[in-house]
């Protein structure tokens, strides 16, 4: 883990964000604002407003109501469902 400051993060970007891109742990620290860890992305995260998540949600219930959603009653429903994917 590398603990830097802001001075030393703004001089040299490109070097603690590929540091960071190849797993090695950043910690940005800041007098007035605290301290970040600085992390790369994955697939799994995601960049959405509540806005669109709950877009996504109402969608969602409108498919379940209208009966296109799948369902499943027990553990073995479930894993057939999911060795499916």
């Amino acid at each position: 883990m590398e603990v830097i400051s802001c001075r030393d993060f703004r001089s040299n970007q490109s070097k603690y964000l590929g540091m960071a891109a190849k797993g090695q742990g950043i910690i940005l620290k800041t007098r007035s604002l605290g301290s970040f860890k600085i992390t790369p992305l994955t697939e799994d995260d995601t960049l959405m407003s509540k806005e669109e998540f709950f877009r996504k949600l109402d969608r969602a219930r409108q498919e379940i109501e209208a009966g296109k959603g799948t369902v499943l009653k027990n553990k073995e429903d479930i894993d057939r469902f999911l060795e499916a994917l």
